[in-house]
């Protein structure tokens, strides 16, 4: 073994003498990533596109004794980040500017627990970072509202609900499209419940997507469910790869805004008991529009509520909004909710899974300083995964029963269990507002992004 060290030694060495300062030592990255390899003795994989064609500078120099030193030293200057995948062995990707590591989200959260004491300090904090959100997602003053109505289609009726397929237009030519749950046989002002759809496959249109929104209405809640930017039917005008650009979280939220402009403009509309809950995106969806919607007076924002990740997707952190204020992160976006009830839905195998010891105490300081530290919960589930499951559906039903005054009993079996098995499960042809293939599209749908 000491032979070979010495070798290598020898090697670098002659390396490191065909590169000067003339050329800023430099060497192909590839070769460093080997030198790397042999020096410490691990493996380190990699998509032959994230190296391919690159060059570091100063490639020897930026060598330590210590081996993640010497790879930081190495890959950051060129936006490449490693994590280590078990002993001696590495991954490459490219830098990642939504994801801190845990211990860095933890960090931040303590940093910005000394900004603040009380609603003194804190509500010019919430201010401020409204304001800016506001500008960075484009939307400060908000464009003008089309004068359209919606286009609704198709009416259906189960047992204690109707399903209808409504489209809005939010900006001149762009439609949000989704499905309005409304229960059967009520009497008076109805709440209202946004459901922004998340990364999940098949959209909107999934089962536990139907269940939830059904279970809604048969509660007594209107609730609409929604796609995200070019996915669902408003992938008819957008394609997919224009999914994962910073105008779908402008629109997004845009949406969000004009479709409870319209739900609130319904004669039996209840503007005391609004709320919000989606998972993954949509629960990015949720914290980011509980934040800047004062119309909004309860949220739940599930599988998303994380000091440390920002949300993958474009439509989540494209515009920068966690910037604002110097730099912030979805729990703080999360607290500017307060002192409206909020529950926390989290899981132990993603990005939520230090929830409990870490987020959630700091959202509770928030909520403290309004004496109303009873109007958020957190509800763990350590041995799941990242999903709007049954057990975190069976989490929903009670709080918003709770917090909107409503029957529980409406959702419940004989003996007093919650029971989805009275919704009905529909094709996703059924929901669909312009057509099977898009045949009953608007005349002025545009299919530009607009600038």
């Amino acid at each position: 073994m000491k032979k070979i060290i010495i070798l290598y030694c020898i090697l670098l060495s002659f390396a490191s003498l065909a590169q000067t300062s003339d050329d800023a030592f430099r060497r192909p990255l590839k070769d460093v990533i080997s030198d790397i390899e042999t020096r410490f003795q691990v493996k380190i994989r990699y998509p032959e596109i994230l190296v391919k064609d690159k060059f570091i500078t100063y490639a020897n120099w930026r060598f330590r004794p210590d081996l993640e030193k010497t790879m930081t030293n190495i890959f950051a200057s060129q936006d490449i980040t490693f994590t280590k995948e078990a002993d001696r062995k590495y991954k490459l990707q490219a830098y990642q500017y939504h994801l801190k590591t845990p211990e860095e989200g933890k960090l931040q959260l303590e940093y910005l627990a000394t900004l603040y004491q009380d609603t003194a300090t804190w509500n010019p904090r919430k201010k401020a970072l409204k304001s800016c959100m506001l500008s960075a997602l484009g939307l400060f003053p908000l464009p003008e509202r089309p004068k359209s109505e919606p286009i609704i289609t198709n009416k259906r009726t189960f047992d204690g609900y109707t399903i209808e397929n409504i489209a809005i237009e939010t900006m001149p030519g762009i439609y949000a499209c989704g499905s309005l749950y409304k229960p059967l046989n009520i009497k008076g002002l109805m709440p209202i419940m946004l459901n922004p759809d998340g990364h999940f496959g098949d959209g909107r249109y999934r089962a536990d997507c139907q269940l939830r929104c059904a279970m809604q209405a048969k509660m007594g809640v209107m609730a609409f469910s929604y796609d995200l930017f070019a996915w669902g039917e408003s992938a008819l005008q957008f394609k997919p790869e224009e999914h994962r650009t910073s105008f779908a979280q402008k629109i997004q939220i845009l949406n969000g805004i004009r479709i409870l402009d319209w739900l609130l403009s319904q004669k039996n509309a209840d503007p005391k008991r609004v709320g919000i809950t989606g998972g993954s995106g949509g629960g990015s969806q949720t914290m980011l529009m509980a934040a800047i919607d004062d119309r909004i007076k309860l949220s739940v924002p599930v599988v998303m509520f994380s000091s440390y990740h920002s949300g993958g997707c474009p439509c989540e952190s494209g515009k920068g909004v966690h910037l604002c204020g110097e730099g912030t992160n979805n729990v703080e976006i999360a607290a500017m909710t307060a002192p409206n009830p909020q529950l926390i839905l989290s899981d132990g195998q993603d990005w939520t899974q230090h929830v409990p010891e870490t987020e959630f105490p700091f959202l509770q300081n928030i909520y403290g300083f309004y004496r109303q530290s009873s109007q958020v919960e957190n509800v763990h589930f350590a041995k799941e995964g990242h999903d709007y499951g049954i057990s975190k559906r069976l989490a929903l039903y009670p709080f918003l029963a709770k917090h909107f005054n409503l029957d529980l009993k409406k959702v419940q079996d004989k003996m007093g269990k919650i029971d989805e098995s009275t919704c009905t499960i529909e094709k996703f042809s059924a929901m669909y507002v312009f057509g099977e293939k898009g045949e009953n599209l608007p005349v002025n749908v545009v299919k530009v992004i607009p600038n």
